[in-house]
């Protein structure tokens, strides 16, 4: 959790009584915003809380200059809020906006906005919702970053913002202090992969649980899928893929997830990549990846066991996994994230 400049009552409060200092998160809302991407934060982070109960983050959504602003719904929003919360934010989110057509063609930002976003003190964690990514770049927050955006977009925002380094195939990019993601869904995707990062995969669980939402889909999956959706009559995958993940620590070849589908090989392969994105293997080596990371953040069981239990059958296997898809071994994972150790 960032530390942040000068206390309130509060905070000192919270600190003698050993309550934690809530993570604060501000919601810039401008002109056009849509009102479901604009409540995703506060759902999603809303639903975060410690072991008494007690909530971890506080959100609070604003405006550029306090005044209502009208969502691309019709409909009025009265922020909380004016552009003091930017100043005092640990974490800012900026979802998108469907008011501001002259950032597609790299025009500047209202000088509201630009004077709200002025308030944001260096260090503060910066995220973007689908197009609100625009409003980064606009500001010359994203100049030689990756990020990503709504794929439907991205032609124009690579031309409009040619030094960013736009990837639309993302369901979202971290980018350390900088974080962006694509459209809708992908915007829940990336609050729970922060909330993740900041408390562990039990929090993130949890607020996966009270939003009723799948608790995890990597950043790197596709944004979508360029097939036609399988038709509703044909027998799908998903109760194979539940049965998979209540297996993983068992040999799951190919033919045995076939067999249990009741499909030949060839048509359950073909199937699961119309309902999937990914070939049956990459599904299960993620599924399992997940897994481990879970227990690496939550027991303090020895790495051989992890592996064996998420299926690599070796910590080596294991260890050759994570450093291919995360760059970082399960020993040095496990300091990162277990908080027991």
């Amino acid at each position: 959790m960032r530390a942040v400049h000068g206390r309130t009552a509060e905070d000192e409060r919270g600190r003698v009584e050993g309550a934690p200092r809530r993570h604060r998160i501000a919601v810039l809302a401008l002109p056009g915003v849509p009102p479901f991407e604009l409540g995703i934060p506060s759902r999603v982070f809303g639903s975060v809380e410690d072991a008494e109960g007690r909530p971890l983050y506080e959100v609070t959504v604003c405006t550029a200059d306090g005044e209502p602003v009208l969502s691309d719904a019709g409909f009025t929003l009265r922020p909380a809020a004016g552009p003091e919360a930017l100043a005092t934010a640990d974490t800012v989110i900026i979802p998108p906006t469907h008011a501001m057509p002259e950032l597609g063609r790299g025009g500047p930002l209202p000088p509201e906005v630009t004077a709200a976003i002025a308030r944001i003190r260096p260090g503060t964690r910066l995220v973007s919702i689908c197009s609100g990514s625009y409003v980064l770049a606009a500001a010359g927050l994203l100049d030689g970053r990756p990020a990503t955006t709504h794929w439907n977009l991205a032609p124009e925002f690579r031309s409009a913002y040619p030094t960013v380094k736009v990837d639309e195939e993302v369901l979202f990019v971290d980018d350390g202090d900088v974080l962006t993601s694509a459209g809708v869904a992908a915007g829940v995707d990336l609050c729970l992969h922060m909330i993740r990062r900041d408390h562990g995969a039990a929090a993130a669980n949890r607020a996966a649980r009270m939003c009723v939402v799948p608790p995890w889909r990597d950043g790197g999956q596709a944004q979508y899928i360029d097939r036609p959706v399988p038709e509703p009559t044909v027998a799908g995958t998903s109760a194979t893929r539940a049965w998979a993940l209540e297996h993983l620590g068992e040999p799951l070849t190919l033919a045995r997830l076939a067999e249990h589908a009741r499909m030949s090989l060839r048509s359950f392969t073909r199937r699961f990549r119309d309902e999937v994105g990914m070939t049956p293997v990459q599904w299960l080596t993620a599924q399992r990846l997940e897994l481990a990371k879970q227990l690496l953040e939550t027991t303090d069981w020895p790495i051989d066991l992890v592996a064996h239990r998420a299926g690599f059958g070796s910590a080596n296997s294991l260890r050759a996994h994570m450093r291919t898809a995360l760059g970082i071994s399960p020993a040095a994972y496990r300091r990162t994230f277990n908080s027991q150790v």
